[in-house]
C-alpha cells in the first residue's frame, strides 16, 4: 500500500505485529532518493532515537537485548559511530524496524517508530503523516466493514434456505 504525503510516495507494509512504513520514503522528504539512507543512518546514531528505540523495543519485545542495546547508546554522538539498521536488528535482536532488500526496498519501521522518524524530519510533515496514515486505515476498516456486512447477509439468508429445506423434509405436511 502507498500514501501520498505532500508528494511524497511512501509505503506501508503490513506484518505480523502492526503496519510498518517505509522511513527511507520518509527520508526523501528531507533529501533525495540517494541520500535518503543516510539520512536513516544519521537518525540512528542519536542518543535520543536509541533510547526511544530501546524503551519501544522493551514494551513490545520480551526478546530485547537490553544489555546490547546499551552499547549502542553509549557510543552514540561519538564521530567513529555510524551504525547501521542491519547491525542495530541483528545485535539486539530488535522488532521495531526491518530492511527489505531490492527495487522495493528500504528500512520499515513499526508505525510508532515511523512517527517519531517524521518527527525528526520535520513535524510538519509528521502531522500530513499521521493524517494521511489515518485516512488510509479509515478507508481500510470501511472496506471491511462491507465485507461483513455481506457475508452477514449470506449467512442469514443461507441459514434460511437450509431451515426452510430441512422443515419441509423433516416436519410431514398434515392433510
Amino acid at each position: 500500500r502507498i500514501i501520498d504525503v505532500k508528494n511524497v510516495k511512501i509505503t506501508i507494509s503490513k506484518e505480523e505485529l502492526d503496519d510498518y512504513i517505509c522511513i527511507t520514503d520518509i527520508a526523501k522528504a528531507k533529501s533525495d532518493s540517494v541520500r535518503a539512507a543516510d539520512v536513516v543512518r544519521n537518525w540512528l546514531r542519536n542518543r535520543g532515537t536509541l533510547e526511544y528505540l530501546s524503551v519501544w523495543e522493551q514494551i513490545y519485545n520480551p526478546e530485547f537485548k537490553v544489555f546490547e542495546s546499551e552499547h549502542f547508546k553509549k557510543q552514540a554522538g561519538l564521530l567513529t559511530f555510524t551504525p547501521s539498521i542491519s547491525e542495530w536488528i541483528s545485535q539486539t535482536n530488535a522488532i521495531g524496524l526491518y530492511v527489505k532488500k531490492g527495487r522495493y526496498g528500504g528500512t520499515f519501521a513499526h508505525k510508532d517508530i515511523a512517527f517519531e522518524f517524521a518527527s525528526a524530519i520535520s513535524p510538519v510533515f509528521k502531522l500530513f503523516l499521521i493524517k494521511e496514515f489515518q485516512r488510509l486505515k479509515n478507508e481500510e476498516n470501511d472496506r471491511a466493514k462491507i465485507e461483513w456486512d455481506a457475508k452477514r447477509f449470506l449467512s442469514k439468508n443461507n441459514y434460511l434456505i437450509q431451515t426452510s429445506a430441512i422443515k419441509s423434509y423433516i416436519i410431514p405436511k398434515k392433510n
